[in-house]
């Protein structure tokens, strides 16, 4: 009796969700293919599928890297913090070219993707899908920044941005101060841009004299800026943000 060829079962292979990190400054040819690796350029030209916070955004980034397909040939879906998560499939929509097999990068509106920013969301409903998830290497201002600083980096935590209120902001930092006191941990927080001058008036009226106030300020980009100095230093200068981006740390 002659035995019967078994097809073997077919599975549909999975696209690859790519993290890929931006430029941290105003967007341009120069400044960002300065500061992106290699590989990073090289995986984002060829990509024909993306998930970015702001289209506009990923389209500035994909031109400065000197993509030559045309941008209305490349998809780009938004996702902000507005965007609906399904209670159980989660981002259906989103995951949908990389179930179907095409590899898709994940953007942020700057620096690495999915660390502050709702991409995080995305590579969680990845790994529920079974998708794989590949980091790319690349600028992340909390890195740089805590790189910079000569604070505590064997042990740090990031707050994210600070309450509005005057009076919850004032009990934050308090809080944070009395934590980094505590554990000789560096506290790593932002703010909106434009708020920076409020915030800092707040942080040298709040914090010990001795606390160490690190202020980095436009990471990678021509207004760049790190410095370390105590309070009591810091509210003997005259300093002005700019309305620039900044990342603030303080150790006790």
């Amino acid at each position: 009796m002659s035995e019967v060829a078994q097809t073997p079962p077919t599975h549909n292979k999975l696209g690859t969700l790519f993290l890929i990190p931006t430029h941290l400054t105003t967007a341009s040819a120069e400044n960002t293919q300065q500061v992106m690796p290699a590989q990073v350029i090289s995986t984002a030209i060829r990509l024909t599928h993306y998930i970015a916070e702001n289209a506009k955004t990923a389209r500035a980034f994909l031109k400065a890297i000197g993509v030559t397909r045309p941008l209305a040939e490349i998809s780009i879906v938004e996702l902000d913090k507005h965007t609906k998560q399904p209670q159980q499939s989660g981002y259906a929509s989103l995951l949908a070219p990389l179930l179907a097999g095409i590899d898709v990068g994940l953007v942020s509106e700057a620096g690495a993707p999915a660390v502050a920013d709702p991409g995080a969301l995305v590579v969680a409903a990845a790994h529920r899908a079974g998708i794989a998830v590949k980091p790319l290497v690349g600028p992340s201002s909390l890195l740089l920044a805590l790189m910079a600083s000569g604070l505590n980096g064997q042990s740090f935590v990031f707050h994210g941005y600070l309450p509005q209120e005057k009076a919850d902001r004032a009990q934050r930092i308090m809080n944070m101060e009395r934590e980094s006191k505590r554990q000789q941990q560096t506290q790593m927080f932002i703010e909106t841009p434009y708020r920076n001058q409020a915030l800092l008036a707040d942080l040298l009226s709040t914090l010990s004299p001795t606390t160490q106030l690190c202020i980095a300020t436009d990471l990678t980009g021509a207004m760049e800026s790190v410095r370390t100095k105590s309070v009591a230093d810091w509210r003997s200068s005259n300093t002005s943000l700019h309305k620039l981006p900044t990342i603030f740390l303080l150790l006790a």
